[in-house]
C-alpha cells in the first residue's frame, strides 16, 4: 500500500513538473511571438532585400484562390520573380509548404500572424527538444536547460532576423523540431503515435524544403539504425518514422508531377537547372560559378565564421558556452555517453558538412573578399538556420552545470545566505555578458534593414499618399523584368482583376488593350535604385495617357555642358538602328523625333549610318545620347517612347528618360534626377491625325 502511495505520488510530481515546464514553455513561445511581431512591423514593414519574400507572398495569395499557376493576360509583363514559365502557366519555383503556413496567417487576419506563430512554436519546440536530448540527467534538470535553450534561441540575432521575414527557413525549422520532439519522446516513451508523427513532420519538411530537412534528419536517421538491435517494436516504430517521411516524399514528387510535369525534377530545377546541390558548373539567371570543393569550403568557413561569431546568440561568448557544453556532454566515458545528447551533437556536423556542397552559401557573401558584402550582411547566414538548435542547447547545458556547480562550491566554503548572494552575482554578471554581446550582434544588422527600410518608406510614399484606384501602374525594371523585384509589396492578385494592377514596360499596348478603362500611370524614381546605399530614391506615380494619331512628333531638349569632344545618338527599333552625329548649341542639342510610316530624327543632328528605323516588330522605340568629354569619360541621356503602329494609325505613351552615368542606362525608372549643373532634359509630344486635329503633352 505504501509502495503504491509512493509511486502514485510520483507520478503526480511528474504530471505537476511537465505541466509547469508546458506552462513556462507556452509562456517564453508568447514572448517571441510578441518579440517577432515587433522586429517584423518595426524593422521589416516593407519586407526585406531578399525578394524571395515576394514569391512566397504571391504563392500564399494563389494558394487562398485555390490556384497552382498564375495565367495573367500578357505574361511578360506580369511574371513575378522566380516564376517558371510553362505550358500550364507561371508557377513558381518554391515548394507550396511555406507558403500555405503564411497563408493561414492571411486567413487569421495578417500574413504577419504566421510569422508570429511559427516563432513561438520554434521557441516552444526547441525547449521540448532539449529537455528531451537532457532527460537522462533527470526531469527537472532537462526541463531547466530546454527552458533555457528555448531563450537563447529566441534571443539568437539570426533567430531574431530570419524569423521577422518571410522566408522559408523558420518554417522548415518548425516541422524539423516537431520531427526530432515526437522521434525523441517516441524513443523514451515507445510511443507509436509519436514516431508517425516524427515521420509526417520530417515529410512535410522535406517537401518544404528537401535538402535542409535530409541534413536535420542525418543525425537522427543514425540513432534509429543504431536503436534498431534493441527490440522488435524498437523496429516496427522505426518504420512508422520512415514511412511518414517517404510519404512526404512522394507527395513532393507528387507536386513535381502537376507543375513540372515529371516527379524527379523540382521546381528550382525547372527554372534553372543548374542551381542544385553538388560541385561543377552552377548557374542562375546570368550568374554562373565553377563551384569547386576549394571554393565551398572558403565560402562556408566565412559563413561559419559570420554564423558563430555574429548571428548565434552572444556571438563568440555564446559559441564558447556551446562548445564548453558540448565537450561536457560527450567528454565522458563511453558507457555514460547519451545517443539521445549525441544526435542533437550531429547537427553541428551535418549541417555545415551538408552545406559544403550547395553553392548558395557563396551567393549569400556577395563578394568573396568583402566581409560586409552580400545578403548575410543585412540577413545573416540563414542556409544555417537549424544550427541554432544545437548551439542554444549546449550553451544552455553549460549554463545549468555550470549554475549547478557555483551552487555546490559556494555551499562548501560559504553559509547559505552568502552561498544565495554569490551565486546570484555571478548569473547576474553573466546574464549581462550574454545580454550586452547579444545586443552588441544583433545592432549592426538591425540598423543596416532600418537603412533599408527607410529607402523603402521613401520609395512607396507615392502609394501612400494617394488612392489608385481602378488602374494599371507601369513599374520600372532596375533588375530586370520581374515583378516584385524589387518592389515586392507591389503585388498583383490571382486572378489580376485587382483595383490596382501592375506591369512592367513589357508589351505595353498589350497592357493597355488588356485593361480598356482604367487610368494609367507610371511610377518614376529619381537617380539609381540602391536601397543599400543611403541615397533614397524620391519617387512619385505620372498619370500618362494613350495618344492616338497618323504623326507623332517628340520635341527633345538635352543639356550638353562644357563643349564635349563629340557627341552621337541613337535611334533603334529593336536591333534596327540608325546613328547621328549631334551638334549642340548654347548648351543643349535640340532635336525632334517623328513618326509616321517610319522613324527618324531631326534637329541639330546629321545622319551618320542610317536616317530612319522601321516601326514594325517591336514596341517601342528607343533615343540614346551619347556625350564623349574625352578623357573625364562622359555620360549619356536614354529616352525610351512606347510605340505601336500596328492598328489603323498609330498609338503612343509618354516617353520614359533616363540620365546615364559613365553610358551606363538600365531600369526605366523614368525620371532623370538630381543631376550636375548643365545636365537635364525637356521633352514635348504631339500626336496629329489626317484631318490636322492634334494633342500634346509635355
Amino acid at each position: 500500500m505504501v509502495s503504491r502511495r509512493v509511486m502514485d505520488g510520483g507520478h503526480v510530481r511528474e504530471r505537476l513538473d511537465r505541466h509547469r515546464f508546458g506552462l513556462a514553455a507556452a509562456g517564453l513561445a508568447l514572448v517571441g511571438a510578441v518579440v517577432i511581431w515587433i522586429v517584423s512591423t518595426s524593422v521589416f514593414p516593407y519586407l526585406s532585400l531578399n525578394h524571395d519574400e515576394g514569391v512566397y507572398l504571391q504563392q500564399a495569395s494563389m494558394l487562398l484562390d485555390g490556384q497552382l499557376f498564375l495565367d495573367p493576360p500578357v505574361r511578360e509583363a506580369f511574371r513575378p520573380w522566380f516564376f517558371v514559365d510553362s505550358e500550364q502557366g507561371l508557377y513558381p519555383k518554391y515548394a507550396p509548404v511555406a507558403a500555405a503556413m503564411f497563408a493561414v496567417g492571411q486567413l487569421l487576419g495578417d500574413f504577419r500572424l504566421a510569422l508570429v506563430a511559427i516563432a513561438a512554436a520554434n521557441v516552444w519546440l526547441t525547449a521540448v527538444v532539449v529537455s528531451e536530448a537532457f532527460r537522462h540527467e533527470g526531469r527537472k534538470f532537462a526541463h531547466v536547460v530546454g527552458l533555457l535553450a528555448g531563450g537563447l534561441l529566441l534571443f539568437s540575432p539570426l533567430f531574431l532576423v530570419t524569423s521577422s521575414v518571410f522566408l522559408a527557413y523558420a518554417p522548415t525549422t518548425a516541422w524539423n523540431l516537431l520531427f526530432a520532439a515526437a522521434y525523441l519522446r517516441a524513443d523514451r516513451t515507445g510511443s507509436r503515435p509519436l514516431a508517425a508523427i516524427a515521420g509526417l513532420a520530417i515529410g512535410v519538411a522535406f517537401f518544404s524544403r528537401p535538402y535542409t530537412a535530409v541534413l536535420f534528419a542525418i543525425p537522427f536517421v543514425v540513432h534509429a539504425l543504431w536503436t534498431l538491435q534493441e527490440s522488435r517494436r524498437t523496429v516496427f516504430r522505426n518504420v512508422l518514422t520512415a514511412a511518414g517521411g517517404c510519404l512526404g516524399v512522394l507527395v513532393a514528387l507528387g507536386y513535381n508531377v502537376v507543375v513540372t510535369g515529371d516527379p524527379f525534377t523540382f521546381p528550382y530545377a525547372a527554372f534553372a537547372p543548374l542551381d542544385g546541390i553538388g560541385f561543377g558548373k552552377r548557374a542562375i539567371l546570368g550568374h554562373s560559378e565553377q563551384y569547386t570543393p576549394q571554393l565551398g569550403l572558403r565560402a562556408n568557413a566565412r559563413v561559419l565564421a559570420a554564423f558563430f561569431g555574429r548571428w548565434a546568440v552572444a556571438g563568440v561568448l555564446g559559441t564558447v558556452l556551446a562548445a564548453l557544453g558540448t565537450a561536457l556532454a560527450l567528454g565522458v566515458p563511453r558507457e555514460q555517453r547519451n545517443a539521445r545528447t549525441a544526435v542533437l551533437a550531429g547537427l553541428f556536423v551535418s549541417i555545415p558538412v551538408g552545406n559544403v556542397f550547395f553553392w548558395g552559401n557563396l551567393n549569400v557573401l556577395g563578394a568573396l573578399e568583402s566581409p560586409g558584402d552580400g545578403l548575410l550582411a543585412f540577413l545573416g547566414p540563414y542556409y544555417h538556420f537549424d544550427l541554432l538548435v544545437p548551439v542554444a542547447a549546449f550553451a544552455a547545458y553549460t549554463g545549468v552545470r555550470g549554475t549547478l556547480g557555483l551552487r555546490r562550491a559556494a555551499r562548501d566554503h560559504l553559509d547559505a545566505r552568502q552561498a544565495r548572494a554569490v551565486v546570484a552575482v555571478c548569473l547576474l554578471v553573466v546574464s549581462a555578458g550574454l545580454a550586452g554581446a547579444t545586443a552588441t550582434a544583433i545592432d549592426e544588422p538591425l540598423d543596416r534593414n532600418r537603412n533599408v527600410t527607410a529607402e523603402y518608406e521613401r520609395a512607396y510614399q507615392p502609394f501612400e499618399n494617394r488612392s489608385v484606384e481602378n488602374a494599371v501602374v507601369f513599374l520600372p525594371t532596375p533588375y530586370g523584368d520581374w515583378l516584385s523585384h524589387p518592389f515586392q509589396t507591389l503585388r498583383n492578385d490571382p486572378d489580376f482583376a485587382g483595383d490596382t494592377v501592375y506591369a512592367v514596360a513589357e508589351r505595353q499596348f498589350a497592357v493597355v488593350d488588356a485593361y480598356p478603362n482604367r487610368t494609367y500611370y507610371r511610377y518614376v524614381y529619381e537617380g539609381l535604385w540602391s536601397p543599400t546605399s543611403g541615397d533614397a530614391a524620391d519617387a512619385r506615380l505620372r498619370p500618362i495617357e494613350v495618344h492616338e494619331g497618323d504623326r507623332v512628333a517628340l520635341d527633345g531638349r538635352f543639356g550638353i555642358p562644357d563643349s564635349p569632344e563629340s557627341v552621337s545618338v541613337r535611334l533603334a527599333n529593336g536591333n534596327e538602328q540608325a546613328y547621328y552625329a549631334g551638334s549642340p548649341a548654347n548648351g543643349s542639342l535640340d532635336l525632334g523625333l517623328v513618326a509616321d510610316e517610319r522613324a527618324r530624327l531631326t534637329g541639330n543632328v546629321t545622319a551618320v549610318n542610317g536616317s530612319a528605323v522601321s516601326l514594325e516588330g517591336q514596341d517601342s522605340l528607343t533615343l540614346s545620347v551619347f556625350v564623349n568629354e574625352g578623357p573625364a569619360g562622359g555620360f549619356g541621356y536614354r529616352l525610351v517612347m512606347p510605340l505601336d503602329g500596328g492598328r489603323n494609325g498609330l498609338r503612343v505613351l509618354p516617353p520614359t528618360t533616363e540620365v546615364c552615368p559613365d553610358f551606363r542606362c538600365g531600369g526605366g525608372r523614368g525620371t532623370v534626377g538630381a543631376t550636375p549643373p548643365g545636365v537635364f532634359v525637356e521633352t514635348g509630344l504631339t500626336t496629329r491625325t489626317a484631318n490636322g486635329s492634334a494633342t500634346s503633352e509635355g
